[in-house]
């Protein structure tokens, strides 16, 4: 692909955006919940899990633990035996344990709605923390990078770095703020159905087109 100018680069994010919408008009977050605390605990859980094993494990975990101030008085045994499936369960449970105390003593039991605040409780980063903001509250204040966003976003050449942050911030300067959360969505959906790192179906991919990744492919 000859090399692409910024503005250009702009205008062809923007029709990526577009025909994903249009590929994926129910996109939204796979983890279920019914609060940002549920949230805030489903996505901790999904680290190195499915999203499908999580919502098998939280409807038991969420029963017997309803809110920040009854999972901050359980015990490490009783956590990890309710989330041991969806494993690293021994790191999850007291990271689990240790974020239900700090929202107690630090927030009254509420799960704050800042980016630093949430930073600030053990266990969660960037990632879970924009995923929180964006499916919790409505706020965009950055853009979820998994395994599928980072991946799919370099086969368009929509940035070639590594790392998660750095993906993102490429990420922001391309597409608008109201729809970062959605993106992420939309780039997670398209790895799912179509874009398998496996095995990618690029004769039915909405932006072949426009995916160098997807060229490159196809004349391999």
């Amino acid at each position: 692909m000859a090399r692409e100018s910024a503005s250009a680069r702009v205008a062809r994010a923007a029709r990526i955006l577009d025909l994903l919408e249009t590929a994926y008009p129910d996109a939204h977050c796979a983890l279920d919940h019914a609060d940002p605390y549920q949230l805030l605990v489903a996505t901790i859980l999904s680290a190195q899990c499915t999203d499908v094993r999580v919502n098998l494990v939280t409807p038991a975990l969420f029963a017997r633990f309803p809110d920040p101030r009854a999972l901050a008085g359980g015990t490490q045994t009783e956590v990890e035996d309710l989330i041991r499936s969806t494993g690293f369960f021994r790191n999850k449970a007291a990271n689990l344990l240790a974020m239900a105390a700090a929202l107690v003593e630090r927030h009254g039991g509420r799960v704050p709605d800042t980016m630093d605040e949430l930073r600030a409780l053990p266990g969660v980063g960037r990632k879970t923390a924009n995923v929180v903001l964006g499916n919790a509250f409505g706020r965009n204040d950055g853009i979820t990078v998994d395994t599928h966003v980072g991946r799919i976003a370099r086969l368009l050449r929509l940035t070639s770095a590594t790392d998660p942050e750095k993906v993102e911030q490429d990420l922001m300067r391309l597409f608008p703020r109201p729809k970062w959360t959605l993106l992420s969505h939309l780039l997670i959906s398209h790895g799912r159905a179509v874009c398998i790192a496996r095995r990618p179906r690029c004769d039915a991919c909405p932006v072949r087109a426009l995916c160098p990744g997807a060229k490159a492919t196809a004349h391999a």
